[in-house]
């Protein structure tokens, strides 16, 4: 269920919670620059911020929130466990510290950063803990392909509200949007503008021209007609400005199969099923 709040749309996650379908990622953001960057995005309207231990900036994130002077209950924050900390006992020391680093009162969604050999089912269940103790407001996986979706199901109790991962229209993954549609998952895609590499997709280009809006956004807001949450990132205000104006056009259900069928497999991320 989608409604509309400042200029933007939100959906409502499978535990009742809401959030905002496109928001910022932090990665490859370090210091000022993610600090800044967060506060750019805020001003411009963006409510989602999406970050993770790995991308060592969550004290930036947390001191741009307070910055912001804009209300905690407004701001969507995710972070995520960091690979060499997932276990049991491990996931709940590393969630821990990213509160102490991010220096918020609570954390909104918190992910499975990826689904590492041997440690799934641990990790899974202090998630479950953490989330059944209220210390965080939903709990979510990343980089979770549908090999590992169909293990969760046979030891999770709670459904994650989020499958957050690669994805975009050359990297169409049918299946993984087809099975969190159906059980009330949220995708969520990083990595949505391929970091450049297919702007210059002479399709693309044409739908540039017919729409009047640029690669980026007309990339963006496939993701947006399709339901899928994105979270492209950037530190540039103008390139944050052009990614959130996105919601005062749509496209048409026949462009967005056209979009469907640029699907090519590419990736400019490691591929989460080598780890199975």
């Amino acid at each position: 269920m989608t409604s509309t709040k400042n200029n933007q749309l939100y959906t409502t996650l499978n535990n009742g919670i809401e959030t905002p379908l496109f928001g910022l990622g932090a990665w490859d953001m370090y210091g000022k620059e993610a600090e800044q960057a967060t506060l750019d995005a805020l001003e411009i309207g963006y409510r989602l911020i999406d970050t993770a231990t790995l991308y060592q900036n969550e004290k930036e994130i947390g001191n741009a929130i307070k910055k912001s002077g804009i209300a905690r209950s407004k701001i969507f924050v995710t972070t995520k466990v960091p690979n060499p900390q997932q276990g049991y006992d491990t996931t709940l020391k590393a969630f821990d510290a990213s509160m102490k680093a991010l220096n918020i009162d609570y954390v909104d969604l918190y992910l499975v950063h990826w689904p590492i050999k041997g440690k799934r089912e641990e990790t899974w269940k202090a998630l479950e803990y953490l989330y059944n103790n209220q210390q965080v407001k939903a709990i979510g996986i990343a980089n979770y392909l549908m090999p590992f979706l169909k293990e969760l199901e046979t030891y999770s109790s709670i459904i994650p509200v989020v499958d957050q991962m690669e994805f975009s229209p050359w990297l169409y993954l049918k299946d993984e949007l087809q099975y969190c549609k159906q059980h009330n998952i949220q995708l969520q895609s990083y990595s949505p503008l391929t970091r450049g590499k297919k702007f210059k997709d002479e399709r693309l280009q044409k739908l540039c021209v017919k729409y009047d809006k640029t690669p980026a956004q007309i990339i963006l807001r496939w993701n947006i007609e399709h339901g899928v949450s994105t979270i492209p990132k950037s530190s540039n205000k103008k390139r944050l400005q052009e990614n959130f104006d996105i919601f005062d056009f749509s496209i048409s259900k026949e462009d967005i199969e056209l979009m469907d069928s640029f699907n090519e497999n590419f990736r400019v991320v490691e591929n989460p099923i080598h780890m199975l």
